[in-house]
């Protein structure tokens, strides 16, 4: 479907105006399946999902139900049409009831379809539950610092009206496609479960009521968060308090306060460590030489860019690299 173009009248200053900072960051969500899975599960069962070391984890149930049991004690039914995003990959315990014996998850036969996508059959030939679960992580330092903000746990209901219908659509054609697999079904699977994660994350900033402060709230903040867009965007630039004022339309003495009061960090400060994040992620990758890491850094030298990376992050460059 095409669009009808913007007026020709409208200025840089408008478009920038008119995006949505926080909709960047969500733009950045750039996800990584490492584990998708498909059980079929026969009452009685029950499964304890290790420690994922902070990846996403998300559980959507597709017909049947299950009870997600946290450390703390607290548990979380689930029944089909509802899922739940546990966005640090802390352990949970799955199971068709209380009570019910607990299996740990890789000891659990599976069939392996790919090096990223299982089929699990498991239980004591009861009722039956079925799943669609992923673990994900996020390659971007934006996503990474926006996953960490999130809660313990996301709970998205198909069936409640803020969720939309078309999340209700998606589990139903999760659940069709789990029952009878066809060619390019793993594909469909995954990337409608990667789609899931991004709508839950949705679902809680828009319903999220404590982001008075701190660095969501300075994203949706109508100036600083014009001048945080703007960095985002093009961190390599030579950017000044000065320069991110003159973005944000603001005086340079207010927008530093109103900078620091939303973040609790210095403007430079921020700059400094949002560089070296996305540097951290460029030495992961191996794709560029440390030289044109420092540059996109900010860096003239390796030498200096190296000094301030084992500053900011406790380790050189090289120790990132290898590891």
């Amino acid at each position: 479907m095409s669009h009808a173009p913007l007026p020709s009248t409208a200025s840089a200053e408008d478009l920038a105006a008119r995006r949505d900072p926080l909709g960047d960051v969500l733009h950045l969500l750039q996800l990584t399946g490492t584990f998708y899975c498909v059980p079929e599960l026969s009452a009685p069962w029950g499964i304890a999902v290790p420690d994922l070391d902070r990846q996403l984890v998300l559980i959507a149930v597709t017909e049947g139900a299950c009870l997600v049991e946290f450390e703390d004690g607290k548990d979380l039914p689930l029944s089909a049409g509802q899922l739940v995003l546990l966005p640090h990959g802390r352990p949970v315990d799955i199971r068709d009831k209380p009570g019910s014996s607990l299996t740990p998850l890789f000891n659990i036969p599976a069939t392996r379809h790919s090096p990223q996508f299982e089929t699990m059959v498991h239980g004591g030939g009861g009722a039956v539950t079925r799943m669609t679960c992923g673990v994900l992580k996020v390659d971007h330092a934006a996503a990474d610092r926006l996953v960490s903000l999130l809660p313990r746990a996301i709970f998205l209901d198909s069936y409640e009206p803020r969720a939309g219908a078309w999340v209700k659509t998606t589990l139903t054609y999760l659940a069709e496609e789990a029952r009878n697999p066809r060619p390019g079904g793993e594909t469909v699977l995954t990337r409608l479960t990667d789609i899931l994660v991004v709508q839950a994350i949705r679902g809680w900033l828009e319903n999220a009521d404590n982001l008075a402060t701190g660095w969501l709230a300075a994203l949706r903040d109508p100036k600083i968060g014009r001048a945080l867009q703007a960095f985002h965007q093009s961190p390599e630039t030579g950017w000044t308090v000065a320069g991110l004022a003159s973005a944000a339309g603001m005086s340079r003495s207010a927008f530093a306060a109103r900078f620091k009061s939303l973040t609790g960090e210095g403007t430079m400060e921020y700059v400094s460590h949002w560089r070296m994040q996305l540097a951290r992620a460029d030495l992961r990758q191996g794709e560029l030489s440390l030289a044109e890491i420092a540059a996109r850094a900010g860096y003239e030298s390796e030498a200096a860019f190296s000094r301030a990376f084992k500053k900011l992050t406790g380790r050189t460059p090289g120790s990132v690299r290898r590891g």
